[in-house]
């Protein structure tokens, strides 16, 4: 076999790398950086987007190199002998790389079994066969980690890295005392190890003890302690939105499972009904903390972050219940957009409701977008750096709030009830009230004065009806926001309305002195435009017009022309003597002298 790239191999076929380090382990000790290694690999292969199928590849694909490296095969191409690594066979630090991405292949492919098993549950039996096979390789790992050639880092790196593997086998199989125990050592020395690095590399350790926090706190929760719930209800607002804010929705979850027993109907509108779906149940419990959680969330993203988690769940919810009702005909119309009459079913209902929260949400959730926006609109100083609102943007935002609204005296079951539905368009001139407010901010930007002006109108009509819809609803804290908000829009109205016509004016007057003060491009010659003052920068240049040349052509008048008519009547004296006379002075001329001068040249031819 050839070696590998980058390796020299001598005659006896060993490494010349591996002696080196051979002779060197007798004077350095191995290190193992367990933690930042896999955290590496894990970035960069597939688990910054949880692709755990991506990631087992690369751990197969690294140990085949590793062990071609050390020429430490597993068998020839017909047969497979395996090979166990001892501590005496330690003389290079890639042996350590060995069992602990082995322990990641096996882990790595029982997180993609996981997340499977909520389709097929069968699959659990094979990722708790995974997670076992994992643990083996752990514990070799901490066999040879304990050997007196690693340093100290070493150990404690394998020894963390085990505890972690046997905390998450326990935990699958809900043996929560092991677990406990095995999370809290596997915490305790992750801890230390981040005490001992400088701050670059303790934010790796961090990272893993608060992963290993939520599971000591569900371990606890079900041991007994009664106050753990709430301790997970905090790590997952303070959370955010990343991968332990999911984690920490599947415990939250999980812990719910036990209290959703109690929770076995729902009442909205006025009509109760039973809730039997148990993805619906868990959901409505959950339901109960949103707004306990959303007052103690106080940044953005948290607050978002709980948003999304809702709406992910309702959306499940509404699947399973469309699931239930694959045999209602009733909604199977009301799904195609028939016409329906009469009461419709609990379950039928019980979507309704499922959707109207889902509407409500989305509607909340994009307000706190709009006020987000609004704190980074120009006339509010926003920090630098931060890219400013323009109006477009919240104008959107209002469409799909007002899009919202408008769903939601439609849905099946209510469309009786006049008390949502004079509710509901209240909301909706509020919102159009706004809207109208950013769409006339935008036209302003553009110098559309009349348009801007008509928009601030209608803007001021609809805050003027929404205000007097919103004096009929009985009164609530969210309701005296919004009265509080509208007061302040009018009086936002007034004052652009007022602004907008100065503008206008002053626009209209600077068009008028256009002609004195803009420069204009006139082509016409200067002597044609002598009594115009118009300033032109092409008079200053050397190429300036002053007169047409060649000149143009000019029509002149013709000469008169003179027609003899007397002529024809004129009689003119006799002329015959004169030509008699002419006739004999020519033959007087003649003799010899005559006759040979026509002899010689002709002269007597005729």
């Amino acid at each position: 076999k050839m070696a590998a790239e980058g390796e020299n191999v001598t005659a006896d076929g060993t490494n010349q790398a591996t002696q080196s380090n051979s002779d060197t382990s007798k004077h350095d000790a191995f290190t193992l950086e367990a933690l930042q290694l896999i955290k590496d690999a894990q970035l960069q292969h597939g688990l910054r987007h949880g692709d755990y199928q991506r990631y087992r590849g690369y751990c197969s694909r690294r140990i085949k190199r590793i062990r071609k490296s050390l020429h430490f095969p597993q068998g020839n191409r017909n047969r497979v002998t395996p090979k166990k690594i001892t501590p005496e066979m330690l003389t290079d630090a890639r042996y350590l790389q060995l069992p602990l991405f082995c322990a990641e292949r096996s882990w790595s492919y029982a997180m993609q079994l996981k997340s499977e098993a909520n389709t097929e549950p069968r699959k659990r039996f094979h990722m708790k066969a995974k997670l076992q096979k994992a643990v083996a390789y752990s514990e070799e790992l901490e066999v040879i980690g304990n050997n007196n050639r690693c340093d100290a880092q070493t150990k404690l790196e394998c020894q963390a890295y085990n505890a972690w593997t046997k905390g998450n086998l326990e935990f699958e199989k809900e043996h929560w005392e092991k677990a406990m125990e095995f999370f809290t050592k596997a915490k305790t020395i992750y801890e230390k190890l981040a005490n001992a690095f400088p701050e670059e590399l303790q934010a790796i350790y961090q990272q893993r003890v608060d992963e290993i926090a939520p599971n000591l706190r569900y371990c606890a929760y079900n041991i007994g302690d009664e106050t753990a719930l709430q301790d997970l209800q905090k790590m997952r607002i303070a959370a955010g939105e990343n991968q332990l804010s999911f984690k920490l929705d599947d415990l939250l979850s999980q812990t719910r499972e036990k209290q959703a027993a109690t929770l076995s109907e729902v009442t909205w509108r006025g009509r109760t009904v039973p809730v039997k779906v148990e993805a619906v149940r868990l959901f409505l419990l959950n339901m109960q903390d949103l707004n306990s959680e959303l007052e103690v969330a106080k940044t953005l993203d948290s607050r978002m972050s709980i948003y999304e988690s809702i709406l992910k769940q309702c959306i499940d919810a509404q699947q399973s219940l469309r699931d239930a009702l694959h045999e209602d005909q009733v909604f199977k119309a009301a799904v195609r957009g028939q016409q329906i009459e009469g009461k419709i079913s609990n379950p039928h209902y019980l979507h309704s409701y499922l959707m109207y929260i889902r509407l409500s949400t989305t509607i909340e959730r994009n307000l706190l977008m709009v006020e987000n926006l609004k704190q980074n609109l120009p006339e509010n100083n926003p920090e630098e750096g931060r890219k400013i609102t323009k109006p477009q943007d919240l104008v959107r935002l209002y469409d799909i709030i007002i899009q919202n609204l408008n769903e939601i005296p439609n849905l099946h079951g209510i469309q009786d009830d006049t008390e949502l539905e004079s509710e509901t368009e209240t909301s909706v001139l509020g919102y159009k009230a706004f809207r109208s407010f950013y769409i006339a901010r935008a036209f302003a930007s553009t110098k559309k004065w009349k348009e801007t002006v008509a928009l601030y109108q209608r803007a001021l009509d609809n805050c003027n009806k929404a205000l007097d819809g919103l004096k009929k609803i009985p009164q609530s804290q969210k309701l005296a926001k919004d009265i509080a908000a509208l007061k302040e829009l009018k009086q936002q109205i007034s004052g652009q309305m007022y602004s907008c016509q100065a503008f206008s004016i002053l626009d209209s007057n600077t068009a008028g002195d256009q002609s004195l003060s803009t420069p204009v491009n006139d082509k016409r010659p200067l002597e044609e435009r002598l009594d115009e003052y118009i300033i032109e920068k092409s008079l200053t240049t050397k190429k300036a017009t002053l007169a047409r040349f060649p000149p143009d052509f000019e029509p002149i008048p013709c000469r008169p022309l003179f027609f003899d008519l007397a002529l024809n009547h004129v009689q003119f004296p006799s002329l015959e003597d004169k030509l008699d006379q002419q006739k004999k002075a020519a033959g007087a001329g003649g003799g010899l002298t005559g006759m040979v001068k026509g002899w010689l040249w002709g002269g007597g031819k005729k």
